[in-house]
């Protein structure tokens, strides 16, 4: 069993720290986990971290080695969407890291993977829906809409159907079962390739969570919480989640465009904030060396500006269909 007390290294820790730097003030971490960012901003030189989690578990965990950082560490259960009222003060930097934590994945009763059998749970809170309500209750098209638009699943309708079939004789309760219906489905993996179950898996997690249309509530309440010249730091997982940070800070730096060039220009607002890169930042070969769940994760930063918080329109964000339907 890995040792609480010891660091953990987030993906994409020194080239973050390097694009915020010089790292001061109070910073909130709104995916604290087990804490790997938390550490880097205050060794770094931040003077308070705000750590924010859905996750309850995690602040069981953290009271290993949080102690050592005395009330430079505040400790709040919650959701980054929140994150400006959990903070109480304006901020000097925000850090998000989305999607599931690797400490999640290895817990098998928290049913968030399909190498690892545990009931079919996906829930980062533990309260409300869990995936396995989702999957035992939800009709047909629901389930394909879900796998193809959050999962982009090509495969959706096909998956669909199979639940459907299965859990007429059975109530689906286990990713072992679930992973083992998808997997049926879909042609055997080649070697090097994912899991043919990784899609679905991350369409159901996804919904379960309603991550987009928090995502994109936790990035206008880092807009709203930073002091200008305040940095945003958002660490992504998969190409969905990317483009939705892509568009809104490209959105908030005035960088949306005129859409027809035969139509009158459009007044802008005033830009809300700098892009501190003008590509996403990846990992470099040292950290893959040493961590290959680094492969995927893409880094974007940016700076705030002084223009004041407003709502942003969200239908140029890329958010797939069903996350415009609402939380749940």
């Amino acid at each position: 069993m890995a040792d609480p007390a010891a660091p953990h290294v987030p993906v994409l820790l020194r080239p973050l720290l390097a694009a915020v730097a010089p790292v001061k003030g109070i910073w909130l971490d709104g995916t604290f986990g087990a804490g790997g960012y938390a550490r880097g901003l205050l060794e770094a030189g931040a003077e308070q971290v705000i750590g924010v989690d859905r996750d309850p578990a995690v602040f069981d965990m953290a009271r290993a080695w949080a102690g050592a950082y005395g009330d430079r560490l505040r400790l709040v259960q919650g959701t980054f969407d929140r994150l400006d009222i959990h903070a109480g003060e304006p901020l000097d930097g925000v850090v998000l890291d989305l999607g599931v934590s690797s400490m999640q994945l290895d817990q098998a009763e928290r049913g968030f993977s399909f190498t690892r059998d545990g009931p079919l749970d996906m829930r980062m809170s533990q309260s409300g829906e869990s995936a396995r309500d989702i999957v035992n209750t939800a009709s047909e098209s629901q389930l394909a809409d879900i796998l193809f638009h959050f999962g982009e699943e090509r495969a959706a309708r096909r998956i669909a159907r199979a639940i459907i079939r299965a859990r007429a004789e059975a109530p689906v309760e286990t990713t072992a079962a679930l992973a083992e219906i998808i997997t049926a489905c879909l042609p055997r993996a080649k070697p090097g390739q994912s899991h043919p179950a990784t899609r679905s898996f991350q369409a159901i997690r996804i919904a379960v969570n309603a991550e987009f249309s928090q995502l994109i509530d936790g990035l206008e309440a880092a807009e709203r919480a930073l002091k200008p010249g305040g940095k945003l730091a958002v660490v992504s997982f998969h190409s969905l989640e990317d483009r939705i940070v892509k568009r809104f800070l490209q959105n908030r730096a005035g960088q949306g465009g005129n859409p027809n060039r035969f139509a009158p220009d459009i007044v802008a607002p005033a830009p809300r904030f700098r892009l501190l890169s003008r590509r996403a930042i990846g990992a470099d070969a040292e950290e893959l060396a040493t961590n290959p769940r680094a492969r995927s994760a893409l880094l974007r930063v940016a700076e705030r500006l002084d223009a004041p918080a407003a709502p942003v329109d969200r239908a140029g964000l890329g958010i797939p269909a069903p996350a415009l339907q609402g939380d749940g």
